[in-house]
């Protein structure tokens, strides 16, 4: 297939999601948005609509896909010698593989997806989805749930331990090895409620569990937390899901016995800590003095940060407020670009 057709097929995928999630028609598509949380709970079936819809609408429109192939030179796209690139997808947030996938097809290689054990089926149902729309993808797609075998290079997503894992047993290979990260918000008080009711679509979407989740705010000294804690009302149905609502009630009954500072709002634990990995049902946060102090923070901790949310007049390299969970086609996890190392296999 030309890259033409390749792209053409990923925007009627895109126009596919888009209809599944109006018209609710029978699909398989359809079946596995509806029994995913039967395999993993945190999979909600609002969750995963969320998760195709982003991706219909932020990353398979044809201008999008046009302008993001744009930006490298055509062989990226037309491989002499397409690979088998093995993929290792996470389980933590719905969809979270979609964005190799479609670079590894998207470039002409071919795939083999090692699905996680908590994926709900997600991942097949989609490749199935792109199958019947070009079957000529069927010769290129390969989903294993068991060991990973015959790939020329490899993309492993997973937990640090995960990773540490896949860096001892594919190191040998050319690979991009991904562990947890954490977003993070840099507040100044003089944020709009707007600022701040979106700042916690940045918290809570997928229960505060993706790596582009924000797990920690940097405030300065004396912030009136108030206005903040308001904003955050609109996600108090969280409670009444059982897996959040027990983290939440142990961290609550931890912070209680130990007698840690925090502020509750029913729903969320607000506490000052110096860490950034923040559990479910937990929000940390760390006072800085001066601006320059919470810029610093940031650098200390780059290699372990996803994205950092806030006004870019205070950090320049800061996404707006919402836009955690709705990354561009070309932001890639742990800034490493997808395209161009898949290009790279060419030359071993």
């Amino acid at each position: 297939m030309k890259i033409e057709e390749r792209l053409n097929a990923f925007a009627r995928l895109g126009d596919k999601f888009t209809k599944t999630l109006s018209c609710n028609e029978e699909s398989e598509l359809v079946a596995a948005i509806e029994k995913a949380h039967e395999q993993n709970p945190w999979f909600t079936p609002n969750n995963v609509r969320f998760a195709l819809a982003t991706i219909a609408e932020s990353w398979l429109k044809p201008d999008v896909l046009n302008s993001w192939i744009a930006r490298y030179p055509e062989a990226c796209f037309n491989p002499q010698h397409p690979v088998n690139v093995g993929v290792i997808m996470a389980g933590n947030i719905p969809l979270v593989g979609f964005h190799d996938f479609l670079c590894v097809l998207a470039t002409g290689n071919r795939i083999t997806c090692k699905l996680s054990a908590r994926d709900g089926n997600l991942m097949r149902s989609v490749a199935n989805t792109l199958i019947q729309l070009e079957p000529r993808f069927s010769n290129l797609i390969a989903i294993t749930d068991g060991t990973l075998r015959d790939f020329d290079a490899v993309i492993a997503t997973g937990s640090n331990n995960s990773a540490r894992y896949f860096d001892y047993y594919f190191g040998k290979y050319p690979s991009i090895i991904r562990g947890h990260r954490n977003g993070i918000a840099v507040l100044t008080g003089k944020e709009t409620q707007s600022n701040l009711t979106k700042l916690g679509e940045d918290i809570f979407t997928y229960f505060g569990l993706g790596c582009r989740s924000v797990s920690k705010l940097l405030v300065p000294s004396g912030y009136s937390f108030t206005p903040l804690l308001d904003s955050f009302c609109q996600w108090k149905d969280l409670i009444n899901h059982h897996r959040y609502a027990n983290n939440y009630e142990y961290q609550r009954a931890i912070f209680t016995i130990n007698q840690t500072p925090h502020f509750d709002t029913g729903f969320l634990l607000v506490t000052p800590s110096e860490q950034l990995d923040s559990p479910v049902g937990v929000l940390y946060y760390q006072e800085y003095n001066k601006l320059d102090d919470a810029l610093k923070y940031i650098g200390q901790h780059d290699k372990v940060l996803q994205c950092v949310v806030g006004l870019p007049e205070i950090y320049p390299k800061a996404i707006p407020f919402g836009s955690a969970q709705n990354p561009d086609i070309a932001e890639y996890a742990d800034e490493i670009d997808t395209i161009v190392f898949l290009s790279q296999l060419q030359a071993l």
